[in-house]
């Protein structure tokens, strides 16, 4: 008998690994020659799962996925060969009109979900069920009704959504599905099916969890919020204790572009933890590989977005960022696990906008199709088209597998390859019109280890009689290194008295403070998005009302005689009734001021004080005051680009 069993397990394993066409030498991706990978130590039974929700409708419109070994393969295979073990797919109400089209975004409704979850459970994967209690997308900035259920009353809802949640996991049940975990509901922060009273959020949720229980008494109830940056996570897991909702993982979306840092993401969870008691995860991430597009369809990230880049677009800083998070889940208390979001989402044709159009109308493989503004006139029914996530795919724009898939199985081991550049650092330089324009001979780089380290640059030949003649002006300066493409902002500006005057050096430098309202924070900080020029600038903020008063100055000596002129630049918010003023003393007496004031976020205000008249020996101090009543009682802003020198 044991005999025969060895042998049925024999045939069984060979026919799962012809499953893509023919047997080959290696089907688990268990190294890389390229990716490089640190070993993490994850917990046992730790989650990696993916979201492939589009993926019926993909392969609907003509979407072929490929294996390792580069033939045609059941994407559900190369997932689960990679080491992936959870996959999560959303579940819609109805997402179809009243003639059957879909909305698109995968057309998930119930009957899409069984598909997939029976193919996870072939290949040893089990079903997370996202119940968005929707007709169509739900998120912290949208939280619809379904159509059927829009005129009922909280109590006749609650039992609706009962029944539709007990029915679908019925379903799955009688198919066999391996339900591993249920969400009720996605991204929930204070809405849900059209509620935005916690007492009716909550009675939904009860109904939701009460079904699951039910018929998958072994599965995990999750609910799921998103923006951990806003520190709002303390008073929703409040509100679920309150109403003694019967749960066990709070789950969290995080993508590093919008969602904070790592750090707060595992403050907040452990915190969840430490008071609740609860499971927590990170149920939706994922990153950029490439800035591009490929759908002919714009992509919520690019390189030109608006965002800070935490990792290069490039397939090891994918990886990067897929280990740092799943790091950071493993070492929470009670973290389990990580869950990508999309990773099949590409393209479904590479000619034309028109033939990518027609497939994603007629399978909704698209984000949404025009279908959808029957349920969503202001939203998909306005900007319906293709995958605006193609350029964040763990696969190509064919179908083949990027290396970042492997990273599923390779954190159990480490994969340590020689390191490479991946990407350079923009660098940024002032250099004065009368001095002579020296470019950096060193840059740093970020490595595929996500290490920073100093790489040698050759920059493009630069004219610097013109850049001097062209007076104060901005350009941009191009060069290579380590075969990367390097970047160099250049401002040449005037002549310059002040120490420091665009914070550059990351310090204070000659700069001192003088803090009349003990404010919480006045210190140097590197942010570009938040710079008028460069990387740095000085920052300051409080919570207190009329606790944002302060003077920064710094004194300038060995002038000749002459007459001079200062300039400094503030921006911020929340300020209240505000006294902003530049200001110049001569010998210890303030000789000419300039007003100014702050009103929002970036939007700069420069204070001028002009008519300075220095003998030679003055000791001259340049200086701005900022002093705020503050509008919510505190206030903050940030200063930058001070200049002091002649008067034209």
């Amino acid at each position: 008998m044991k005999k025969f069993m060895v042998i049925l397990v024999t045939i069984a394993m060979l026919l799962t690994m012809s499953a893509c066409g023919k047997k080959y030498e290696n089907p688990i991706a268990q190294s890389s020659e390229t990716l490089y990978v640190r070993k993490l130590d994850l917990p046992e039974g730790f989650i990696k799962g993916v979201d492939i929700s589009s993926v019926i409708s993909l392969e609907n419109s003509g979407v072929r996925f490929y294996g390792w070994d580069g033939n045609e393969c059941d994407i559900f295979q190369t997932l689960a060969e990679s080491g992936v073990n959870y996959i999560r797919v959303r579940v819609w109400n109805n997402p179809f009109d009243e003639n059957g089209n879909g909305f698109g975004g995968g057309n998930n409704d119930i009957n899409t979900a069984v598909e997939i979850g029976k193919r996870a459970t072939k290949y040893g994967m089990k079903l997370l069920v996202d119940f968005h209690y929707s007709d169509f997308w739900a998120d912290p900035g949208k939280q619809m009704v379904p159509t059927s259920w829009k005129d009922m009353e909280i109590e006749e809802k609650a039992e609706a959504l009962y029944q539709f949640t007990k029915e679908s996991l019925e379903l799955l049940k009688k198919e066999k599905v391996d339900v591993g975990m249920v969400q009720i509901g996605n991204e929930t922060n204070g809405a849900m099916c059209g509620e935005t009273i916690w007492a009716k959020i909550l009675k939904l949720m009860i109904s939701g969890s009460k079904a699951v229980r039910e018929v998958f008494p072994k599965a995990k109830v999750a609910v799921h919020f998103a923006n951990p940056e806003s520190g709002s996570y303390e008073t929703y897991a409040s509100k679920l204790a309150y109403y003694a909702l019967d749960y066990d993982v709070f789950a969290s979306s995080y993508y590093p572009y919008w969602h904070g840092t790592l750090d707060n993401l595992k403050k907040e969870l452990d915190n969840i933890t430490d008071k609740y008691d609860k499971e927590v995860m990170v149920i939706e991430t994922s990153y950029a590989y490439r800035g591009d597009d490929t759908d002919f369809f714009g992509n919520t990230i690019s390189d030109e977005s608006a965002v800070v880049k935490n990792y290069p677009y490039s397939v090891q800083g994918q990886a990067n960022s897929i280990i740092d998070v799943m790091d950071t889940v493993s070492q929470m208390k009670k973290g389990i696990g990580v869950c990508y979001w999309e990773p099949a989402w590409i393209t479904v044709g590479q000619n034309s906008y028109d033939e990518n159009k027609a497939l994603w109308e007629k399978y909704g493989s698209g984000w949404a199709s025009s279908y959808a503004k029957v349920y969503d006139k202001n939203d998909a029914g306005r900007y319906f088209g293709g995958s605006a996530v193609d350029n964040q795919a763990l696969f190509d724009e064919k179908g083949y597998p990027l290396e970042s898939l492997k990273v599923f199985n390779l954190v159990d081991t480490g994969n340590i390859v020689e390191l490479t550049v991946e990407a350079v650092e923009d660098t940024y330089l002032s250099c004065d019109l009368n001095e002579k324009v020296v470019l950096p001979e060193k840059v740093y780089a970020i490595m595929s280890d996500n290490s920073r380290q100093e790489v040698s640059v050759k920059w493009e030949d630069i004219n610097e009689e013109e850049l001097r003649s062209n007076g104060v002006k901005k350009y941009t300066i191009h060069g290579e290194a380590n075969g990367k493409q390097a970047v160099l902002y250049l401002s040449m500006i005037k002549f310059n008295f002040l120490d420091n005057p665009y914070f550059d050096t990351g310090d204070m430098g000659k700069w001192k403070v003088i803090d009349n309202g003990k404010a919480d924070e006045l210190y140097i900080e590197k942010k570009s998005t938040d710079s008028l020029s460069g990387e740095y600038h000085f920052h300051f903020c409080s919570a207190m009302a009329n606790s944002v008063n302060f003077d920064l100055e710094q004194d300038v000596e060995n002038l000749k005689d002459g007459t001079y002129c200062f300039e400094i630049s503030i921006m911020g918010g929340d300020a209240g009734n505000t006294n902003i003023y530049a200001y110049v003393k001569v010998n210890g007496e303030t000789v000419a001021t300039g007003n100014t004031t702050i009103t929002s976020y970036n939007e700069w205000h420069k204070a001028t004080v002009n008519d300075v008249n220095v003998k030679a020996g003055d000791k001259v101090t340049c200086g701005i005051h900022v002093e705020c009543s503050g509008a919510n009682k505190g206030a903050w802003g940030k200063i930058d680009d001070a200049l002091f020198n002649y008067q034209d």
